[in-house]
C-alpha cells in the first residue's frame, strides 16, 4: 500500500508542478478569481441583496467549472498523447491507476488552492453580517466535490484525443449536458415519450440540482455520493481507455 501511494505521489507532485511552470496557473487563478468576484458582487447584485451569505457567489459555480474544469483538465492526456510523452510514462514502473489518480488528484488539489484563494470573500460577507458558516463551507466542500466530478469527466475524455481544444469541446458540451439535465424543459421533453423511471434518473443526474439544493442549507448523503460516485466512475473509465491506450 506504501509502495502504491508514494509512486501515486511522485505522480501527482509531477502534474501539480507543471501547472506552475508555466503561465497555466497565475492565469487560471486570476480568471477565476475575477469571474468569481465579478459575478458575486455585480450580477449576483450582492450588495442590492442585503443579505449577508454567499448564494450569490456559489450560484455560478457550475456555470464558471464548466469552462474552467475543461480548461484545467483538457492537457493530462490529449497534452501527453500529441507531445508523444505518454509513451515515457506507459514504460514507468507504475500502474495504470496510479497514472490516473496521480494526474486527477494533481488537477483536483489546483482547483482547491483556486477555492481557498476566494476565501477573502467569505471573511467580507462575515465582516458585512453574520451568515451561516456551516452552510458556506458544505457549499465549499460541495463546490470542491463538484469540481472534481467536472475534472475527472474531463480527464477520461482527455484519454480519447490528442487535440486538447478537442478535449475541451467534447468536455464542456458533456458537462453542459450534465447540468442541463434537471431543467424543467429537458425533463418535461424526455417524460413526453420516456418512461417515469428514465426521466427521474436523468433528473437525478443533473450536477445544478444536487449543488442547489447545498445552496439553500439542504445537504443530504445522496449528493456526496453523486459527486464521489461521479468521480470514481470516471476515474475508471478512465483507467480502462488508458489501458486500451497502452495495449495499441
Amino acid at each position: 500500500m506504501n509502495a502504491y501511494l508514494n509512486k501515486t505521489f511522485i505522480i501527482f507532485d509531477r502534474e501539480l508542478r507543471g501547472y506552475f511552470r508555466t503561465p497555466l496557473a497565475s492565469i487560471f487563478l486570476l480568471v477565476f478569481l475575477a469571474l468569481s468576484s465579478g459575478m458575486t458582487f455585480f450580477l449576483g447584485r450582492f450588495f442590492e441583496r442585503d443579505q449577508a451569505d454567499l448564494t450569490a457567489f456559489f450560484a455560478w459555480h457550475p456555470w464558471l467549472f464548466l469552462i474552467l474544469m475543461p480548461a484545467i483538465g483538457m492537457r493530462l492526456w490529449a497534452e501527453e498523447r500529441r507531445s508523444g510523452t505518454i509513451e515515457l510514462l506507459m514504460t514507468l514502473p507504475v500502474t495504470n491507476s496510479q497514472l490516473v489518480v496521480g494526474k486527477f488528484f494533481a488537477s483536483w488539489v489546483f482547483t482547491l488552492i483556486a477555492l481557498l484563494l476566494s476565501t477573502p470573500i467569505w471573511i467580507t460577507v462575515n465582516y458585512l453580517g453574520n451568515p451561516d458558516n456551516s452552510v458556506i463551507f458544505i457549499s465549499y466542500l460541495t463546490s470542491w466535490l463538484m469540481a472534481g466530478a467536472f475534472l475527472a469527466l474531463t480527464s477520461c475524455l482527455s484519454t480519447l484525443t490528442k487535440n486538447q481544444v478537442i478535449a475541451f469541446i467534447i468536455s464542456s458540451i458533456s458537462g453542459f449536458i450534465l447540468i442541463m439535465a434537471g431543467f424543467s424543459l429537458v425533463l418535461s421533453s424526455v417524460r413526453s415519450w420516456a418512461p417515469i423511471w428514465i426521466t427521474e434518473t436523468i433528473g437525478s443526474m443533473s450536477f445544478l440540482s444536487h449543488f442547489s439544493r447545498v445552496q439553500m442549507g439542504v445537504f443530504d448523503l445522496s449528493t456526496l455520493i453523486f459527486f464521489v460516485s461521479m468521480i470514481i466512475l470516471c476515474l475508471w473509465i478512465n483507467i480502462q481507455l488508458v489501458q486500451i491506450k497502452k495495449a495499441d
